[in-house]
């Protein structure tokens, strides 16, 4: 097998390091953007999950609630599918056609614990993330995420990814192989010399001025023609000088030589065993050098499994930033004998009701919020009382110089609705009923949001209880 010229090789190496590298580069480049699309992709699964399950919880907190009609009234669009989990039966708001099946025993155990949960699966119609949000009374609330659409993206992803390395790798060679030739240019020169001299021409010599940076090679190659030619003039002398002294045994040689050719029937067995021996020989020394001389084989570069991964086992998650646990919504409490007084303003008649709770201490200012969302208790509710407020319209609350801050979780409509009047004046009354607020402000992703007033206005300055005493009932 001829080996393979130094410009081959050196295309070669060329074609190897750019494979390497764009290799290197595109495993990278995929990972990286798997990973950021993924979680970017799990946390809006988690989060629209999440704002569903705190609709949901609303929607339950009713005497008889209609479940189907809830989860019907979620917009959950073409890649999401809501499912609840109640009292040991399934519910959905489509025929379930056995989809339940693919929510992971692992996952609906780790909800029924009372932990969120996500866990990544393959559905008949693909990848898919499944998202549980425990709720009260051992309810479960589940969300099928397909994950199709982004599978679809990282096909191509690693499909063109494969298709750039495999063009990096080709003018990887191809640079190679000029670099080479354009490397190498300067040796035809001593390619033409060499084939002078093998002519027979031993007056032919190399310009080292010709190539500077071959100066050292062509110095050398004229020191081995000089030596050459000297030694090929002794050698010429010596063999006339022998001629001249050995011929006479060289003729008698050549006679008793001709006498054992003519007579080459009668060799004893000894000679032919010593040609068999070397005919052996010779054949082992032919198979050894074909052993060494066999080709290699040349690997074959596969991709495969690129894609969504499913997985295993269902994963805690953290609750998403900016959303109020609507699973974790704590009870409103009862109105106990404790001896601390809790204000809180709940919606009866199109008007505000002042309720007074007795606790064993003092709420903060976020509990005091937990409570309010939480909505009236039974014995309220007997008494008429609703809340305009939903489990998860607030995010947050932060008080500073008597002023509290509140962020919403989406804008409410400030057209001056009279639920939503009711929503913010709930809020505003509530709050400045604490000791050391006055006003209130609120925002949405950190930006100020405009509150309707009683009387229909819209204002993005902090509201005060002045603002909705026209709807104090008592």
């Amino acid at each position: 097998m001829k080996r393979p010229g130094l410009r081959t090789r050196v295309a070669a190496a060329f074609a190897a390091g750019a494979f390497a590298l764009s290799a290197s580069m595109a495993a990278l480049s995929y990972q990286f953007t798997e990973r950021a699309l993924m979680a970017g992709r799990e946390r809006n699964a988690l989060r629209s999950a999440y704002l569903d399950a705190g609709v949901v919880q609303t929607g339950l907190a009713t005497p008889q609630p209609d479940i189907v009609g809830v989860l019907r009234a979620l917009n959950t669009g073409t890649t999401r599918r809501a499912f609840l989990h109640r009292d040991g039966r399934w519910y959905a708001r489509d025929a379930d056609a056995g989809v339940t099946d693919t929510i992971p025993m692992g996952l609906r155990q780790l909800v029924e614990r009372g932990e969120l949960g996500m866990q990544r699966v393959r559905t008949e119609t693909g990848p898919a993330v499944v998202v549980g949000v425990p709720l009260p009374s051992s309810t479960g609330f589940y969300v099928i995420d397909s994950l199709h659409e982004l599978d679809n993206t990282l096909r191509v992803l690693a499909l063109v990814l494969t298709l750039v390395a495999a063009g990096t790798t080709a003018a990887g060679a191809g640079l190679g192989w000029y670099l080479a030739r354009r490397a190498l240019r300067p040796l035809d020169t001593v390619t033409a010399a060499a084939r002078e001299i093998t002519a027979g021409d031993l007056d032919a010599r190399l310009d080292p001025a010709t190539e500077p940076d071959l100066e050292r090679l062509t110095t050398s190659f004229n020191q081995m023609v000089d030596q050459l030619s000297a030694r090929l003039e002794r050698d010429r002398r010596f063999a006339a000088d022998v001629s001249h002294e050995l011929r006479s045994p060289l003729q008698t040689l050549a006679a008793a030589t001709s006498v054992l050719d003519r007579n080459r029937g009668r060799l004893d067995s000894r000679t032919a065993t010593a040609v068999t021996l070397l005919s052996g020989e010779v054949e082992r020394f032919q198979h050894l050098v074909t052993d060494l001389l066999a080709g290699a084989s040349c690997a074959v570069l596969a991709v495969a499994g690129c894609g969504v991964e499913t997985e295993e086992h269902a994963r805690r998650v953290n609750p998403p930033s900016g959303v109020a646990h609507a699973w974790a919504t704590p009870t409103p409490p009862e109105n106990g004998t404790g001896s601390v007084p809790e204000r809180v303003f709940l919606v009866r008649g199109g008007g505000l009701v002042a309720v007074t709770r007795h606790l064993p201490a003092e709420p903060t200012v976020d509990e005091l919020v937990d409570d309010l969302l939480a909505g009236p208790t039974p014995a309220e509710r007997g008494a008429g009382m609703t809340t305009a407020l939903r489990a998860a319209d607030v995010a947050g609350v932060q008080v500073s110089g008597g002023r509290a801050v509140v962020e919403l979780t989406g804008v409410l409509d400030g057209g001056g609705r009279t639920d939503q009047v009711l929503a913010f004046a709930q809020i505003v009354c509530t709050l400045t009923a604490k000791a050391g607020i006055t006003s209130v402000a609120f925002t949405h992703e950190r930006q100020p949001v405009g509150v309707p007033r009683a009387d229909g206005s819209l204002s993005h300055a902090p509201a005060t209880a002045a603002d909705y005493a026209t709807l104090l009932t008592r």
